[in-house]
């Protein structure tokens, strides 16, 4: 386990780095096709991508909690959540507790975000907290605390607000791809060009890549996060059977989108027959 927390750690570097070159070549065509001049739309490009890692390292949690009407749990509305946590911080291996968040939904669902675990947040549904019993709503908790001593949290965090900005600039782009401005093709600087063809291919595919890199990343680190609950719970049976209550619930997460699901335990749509992903198996 400790040398999967390890390979964590390089890959979310390099899989960080590529979403900053990804980001950098399709702000530089965006900027190449509005007829910007080369170091302009150089420099212009490279400072959106250092504020986007930026806004993604400090502020991702606050931007998915906003975006998911995220509210503080407190002792008085919240007395079992809050209990659960506290009872298992004593074997979960933290040294800082994770802040508490509600989201007022029907539908049972949970995540954790943060860019460490000295800056984590753990966030459930009250459909969670109405459906579970205790020992399931438990499981849940120890898995979002697996997420989070497993140093999951940064990486899926700025990959939700990466992937949430290219979905945004690819749907506006792809709409005023033909407006004026363009730039005349007989520029003579070839490597221009060369950046120009790459960002176009990016910008055209890149929430296909996003989607892709979210499933790849969602199955290995659920997987360790469910080990990690087991280690914490010495209960797996609460987290299965918590899981399959969640995959055979009928609602559906009003405040996701596209770019926050894959924070969730379990997929917030309803995208096939059973609505969700199955319940994995620990």
């Amino acid at each position: 386990m400790f040398e999967d927390i390890k390979k964590n750690k390089i890959k979310s570097g390099i899989i960080v780095s590529g979403f900053i070159l990804i980001i950098t070549l399709i702000i530089y065509y965006i900027c190449m096709a509005l007829d910007l001049g080369g170091p302009v739309a150089i420099i212009f490009s490279m400072g959106i991508s250092i504020a986007m890692s930026f806004t993604s390292y400090y502020n991702s949690d606050k931007i998915i909690l906003s975006v998911t009407n995220a509210r503080p749990a407190t002792l008085e509305e919240d007395r079992k959540l809050v209990h659960i946590l506290d009872a298992l911080m004593i074997s979960s291996g933290l040294s800082h507790r994770p802040d508490l968040y509600v989201v007022e939904d029907p539908q049972p669902n949970a995540f954790a975000t943060g860019r460490n675990p000295e800056h984590s947040i753990i966030c459930v549904t009250t459909g969670l907290l109405d459906k579970l019993e205790y020992y399931e709503l438990e499981g849940v908790i120890a898995h979002e605390m697996g997420h989070i001593r497993n140093y999951d949290i940064l990486l899926t965090s700025i990959v939700t607000v990466m992937v949430g900005f290219l979905v945004m600039v690819s749907d506006l782009f792809s709409r005023s791809l033909f407006w004026g401005g363009a730039r005349d093709n007989d520029d003579d600087n070839n490597g221009n060009a060369i950046l120009m063809i790459i960002g176009l291919i990016l910008l055209i595919v890149s929430p296909i890549l996003g989607e892709i890199m979210r499933l790849a990343l969602s199955r290995n680190r659920e997987y360790l996060a469910d080990a990690t609950a087991a280690e914490i719970t010495r209960n797996p049976q609460g987290l299965i059977s918590a899981l399959r209550k969640l995959d055979n619930d009928d609602n559906e997460l009003k405040t996701a989108n596209r770019a926050t699901a894959n924070l969730f335990i379990v997929s917030p749509f309803k995208n096939n027959k059973n609505g969700r992903k199955k319940a994995r198996i620990i």
